[in-house]
């Protein structure tokens, strides 16, 4: 019997609170269509109950399932990735002798997919994986074997580093100060994680959070980061300085019942004010359990927080029924604010949304006082970007709110970003 086997787009990471892995395997007729001309529509109908029986007797460990007429579903749990490869060739090998049906013996020839992800991996994630492995051995010119496209040699690497580095204290946060726009102080800031590696120096988010998302590890950094920031909280209530720290929640968690119980639980024991910023579009992944889980963050006193607004899928109708408090626009409309006619139009015409419906609005990637002035005189609430300060470690951030140093404009800059902002009121 030819069998195609493809187990490509793997997902790979490193299990820490189970020594298991998770393998989802796609299990195929690819003669279907020969059998059912031969076998009849209602006798072909039920050839992959037949099929899944087989499955079974083969792999006692795997949950298998019909999901098709012609295709079969396997899930298995293993202490070690690689053997995703020989659960696959042992599913091949249950086909090699011919199935009998109805006293003739038919053989089935399949074409399989597969993908490996952590214990806590994205079970979406890992369905689209294995059936793009599936597809990619349905259009094999020849049987093969094993064609195996993992994911880049580096970025597994990174990806097991990463999963250590947790438990070695690799990784830390740095702050950037939100401000307020009238009132000049320091409201609360934003908690931005950083991988300090001992080899490749320091690694910036961008390089790694979609890493650990596909990885299956951002359940944990996450947790992580929620608890290293409710330590850092406590630092500067020491020093005198009592400021609400908001953290990323990526969008795969804001469905995930064991992280939200594990948020609530940290952040209500902890007496620490905490925010959660989260991108709107993030919340059209699954908005029913997105929407309930923001609740229960709110409920407990969590602010909610909308990133990167206007940057993805703007939608009112999710947005009127987040239990938001802040509105954060997007850089990219406020980069262009001072050289642009439509974004000024967008950032004013955001501003006045959000506040009709009660949220405060953070302007992010403010690098100007121009910028500056305008977004005071428009009315948006509270400042975050380079102009003030750049993210940074804990103690340079106390250093930076001791010495008031988001304080510090100089009066001609300040007077010529007066005159601009009183432009703009007359407009």
């Amino acid at each position: 019997m030819d069998a195609l086997l493809d187990s490509s787009h793997l997902v790979r990471a490193v299990a820490r609170t189970r020594s298991a892995w998770r393998f989802h395997v796609l299990v195929e007729a690819a003669n279907f269509a020969d059998l059912r001309r031969y076998l009849g529509c209602a006798r072909a109908d039920v050839l992959v109950d037949d099929m899944a029986e087989r499955l079974r007797q083969t792999l006692p460990e795997a949950r298998v399932r019909a999901v098709g007429r012609n295709l079969i579903e396997l899930d298995v749990e293993d202490d070690s990735p690689d053997r995703l490869v020989a659960t696959m060739l042992a599913a091949c090998d249950a086909f090699k002798a011919p199935l009998d049906l109805d006293g003739e013996r038919h053989l089935v020839k399949i074409v399989i997919g597969g993908a490996v992800g952590a214990w806590n991996a994205d079970e979406v994630l890992l369905a689209e994986e294995a059936e793009q492995a599936l597809a990619s051995a349905r259009e094999q010119d020849r049987p093969v074997t094993q064609a195996i496209r993992a994911l880049p040699r580096d970025a597994m690497k990174l990806a097991e580093e990463l999963s250590v580095a947790i438990d070695r204290g690799e990784l830390v946060l740095f702050y950037q100060p939100k401000v307020h726009a009238r009132r000049q102080e320091i409201t609360s800031a934003e908690a931005l994680i950083r991988w300090q590696h001992p080899t490749r120096g320091l690694i910036l988010p961008g390089d790694f959070i979609p890493l650990a998302e596909q990885a299956g590890l951002i359940h944990r950094l996450t947790l992580w980061t929620i608890e290293q920031a409710i330590r850092d909280a406590e630092v500067m209530r020491s020093h005198g300085y009592d400021l609400r720290l908001f953290v990323n929640i990526s969008g795969q968690l804001l469905s995930d019942d064991a992280f939200v119980a594990g948020a609530c639980r940290m952040a209500g024991a902890s007496g620490v004010d905490l925010g959660f910023e989260v991108t709107e579009t993030s919340v059209i992944r699954d908005p029913e359990s997105a929407i309930a889980n923001l609740q229960r963050f709110a409920d407990i006193g969590i602010r909610v927080a909308i990133d990167d607004y206007g940057a993805g899928l703007s939608s009112l109708a999710y947005l009127k029924q987040l239990p938001a408090r802040e509105l954060k626009i997007d850089k990219l409309f406020v980069t262009q604010l001072t050289s642009s006619n439509r974004d000024p139009l967008i950032v004013r015409s955001t501003i006045d949304l959000a506040h009709a419906l009660d949220m405060e609005v953070v302007a992010e990637g403010v690098e100007t006082h121009a910028a500056l002035a305008l977004l005071t005189v428009m009315g948006c609430d509270m400042i975050q970007g380079f102009l003030i300060s750049r993210p940074v470690a804990l103690d340079a951030f106390i250093t930076f709110m001791r010495e008031d140093r988001h304080r510090r404009t100089p009066e001609v800059t300040r007077s010529s970003f007066n005159r601009l902002a009183a432009t703009w009121k007359r407009a």
